[in-house]
């Protein structure tokens, strides 16, 4: 609940002025997948936004992740994905929006039900060719600060980001009140996703529309990876957010002023 309340009152005065909503013959659905290390919560300033303007929008939370308690050793990528699909159920044209590591399983998901996704909405997020996976980009990344702070537990299947290196790396701009709940309430993080490649073909995935959200003053993942993961690949649309790795706290409005011009 303390969680709810600090995001909440980010957006409070941008809610205020966000244009109302648009009339549309029928109610469009935007997915939102949060990343490691992050729950459904991540995006409770974003979500009433969203809402706003007419959307439909389902906050997906993860096994493993916020109140979630299942146990790591039954959790892998495949997983993220079921949990996906469970939301999206048999809605069309979906915008699916996947922040960091869900950019892996937003890919495999529109590997999986191509023709009911409209638009990949990467934000600072990995995006996968065919065969890799989370650490196999993230090993390429020379800017993130993340490998300074990372430790692996293989033993329990979990990784873990240290503490004094949670704001550096997730939330260096993000409010003070934010930052200091963060870091009291981190969790570790599931390994075998992490470690999981994507299988991908240019037949599903490589048609299905796909935009970026970059964000410029980022620590997990580096802007200039971004741009190279985005050079490598079929992105029509790109947006830049002046931000550290999660937007959604320090900068909501701008944020779904970027998701919604996405979807168009």
């Amino acid at each position: 609940m303390k969680k709810v309340i600090l995001i909440l009152v980010l957006v409070t005065a941008g809610l205020a002025t966000f244009a109302q909503t648009k009339s549309k013959k029928q109610m469009e659905t935007i997915v939102l997948v949060h990343g490691a290390w992050s729950d459904a919560t991540a995006w409770n300033a974003v979500v009433p936004l969203l809402k706003a303007k007419g959307y439909e929008v389902i906050p997906v939370n993860l096994s493993g992740h916020g109140a979630d308690t299942s146990s790591f050793a039954g959790i892998g990528l495949e997983t993220y994905v079921k949990t996906v699909e469970a939301a999206i159920g048999d809605r069309k044209n979906v915008t699916l929006v996947g922040h960091s590591m869900a950019g892996l399983v937003i890919s495999q998901v529109a590997e999986e039900i191509p023709t009911q996704i409209k638009e990949l909405v990467y934000l600072a997020a990995y995006l996968p060719k065919n065969g890799e996976s989370l650490l196999s980009l993230a090993q390429q990344d020379a800017g993130s600060h993340t490998g300074k702070y990372l430790t692996v537990d293989k033993e329990h299947g979990a990784a873990i980001i240290g503490k004094d290196g949670i704001v550096d790396v997730f939330a260096e701009d993000a409010p003070k009140q934010v930052q200091d709940y963060l870091v009291a309430n981190w969790k570790t993080e599931p390994l075998a996703p992490l470690a999981t490649p994507v299988t991908l073909t240019d037949a599903n995935f490589g048609k299905v529309a796909k935009a970026y959200i970059f964000t410029e003053n980022d620590h997990a993942v580096s802007y200039p990876f971004q741009q190279t993961m985005v050079k490598g690949s079929n992105v029509k649309k790109t947006f830049l957010l002046n931000t550290s790795h999660t937007p959604f706290i320090s900068q909501p409005v701008k944020l779904a002023e970027d998701i919604i011009q996405a979807t168009k």
